[in-house]
């Protein structure tokens, strides 16, 4: 038996033959400090992939996910009959009084996810005009949907469905989605013709696609 070190989230574990003396142990804890270290950051680093960015909560403070960075969630009372979202460098929810005295949290939440459908399909309209024209790429709709394991998909008569949970993500990350899922209109698989043409659209479309394999289980249960 060899003696190893085992690095879990909780502790940093020994495990050495029953006769090695505790000297030999220190040394060989001692030579192994650096890699201890990295990859107890690897696994910080992995753990924090892994955790969803929703918020525990939607009061007044709460970091929002949208486009690729957080913004503090500011609640404030409203006369309105109904709760509105509002973007200008923060995310304002205008909250009717009524709720201000109960738990509107879940309320907060509902209007949240109502206001960033609303906010991705104006974004991937955006993305379908500056791409569809050069190759004649043209869907037949745009649906912004619940999704559970897929980013996006292209119909048999050409709609194209958006993940609504894109809406968190870099807008690279969106971009390439967008035009993965146009070039399906041409392409309907994933031969090195469909690449090529992506390729002709995004050039670095590595780059948003690796962001998706490292990052898109944190978005994907959405908020």
């Amino acid at each position: 038996m060899k003696t190893r070190i085992v690095v879990t989230a909780e502790k940093v574990e020994v495990v050495a033959p029953v006769k090695i003396s505790e000297l030999r142990i220190q040394q060989f804890v001692h030579s192994k400090q650096q890699w201890i270290v990295q990859a107890q950051a690897k696994l910080q680093a992995k753990t924090k992939r892994q955790q969803p960015l929703a918020p525990a909560r939607y009061s007044h403070g709460a970091d929002i996910p949208y486009r690729g960075e957080l913004y503090k969630l500011a609640v404030r009372p409203s006369t309105l009959k109904r709760i509105k979202i509002e973007f200008c460098g923060e995310i304002i929810a205008h909250v009717p009084e009524s709720l201000m005295t109960g738990d509107h949290s879940d309320a907060v939440k509902t209007a949240m996810i109502r206001w960033m459908h609303q906010q991705l399909k104006g974004q991937v309209e955006h993305f379908v005009q500056h791409h569809a024209p050069h190759k004649q790429l043209f869907p037949r709709a745009i649906y912004i949907k619940t999704q559970k394991s897929r980013w996006g998909s292209c119909g048999i008569h050409n709609d194209i469905h958006i993940n609504w949970t894109l809406v968190m993500a870099p807008p690279a990350v969106l971009e390439y989605v967008v035009v993965h899922e146009l070039c399906h209109i041409r392409e309907r698989n994933h031969s090195r013709h469909f690449w090529a043409l992506v390729a002709e659209h995004l050039p670095t479309y590595q780059h948003p696609q690796r962001w998706l394999k490292e990052h898109g289980n944190r978005l994907m249960p959405g908020l």
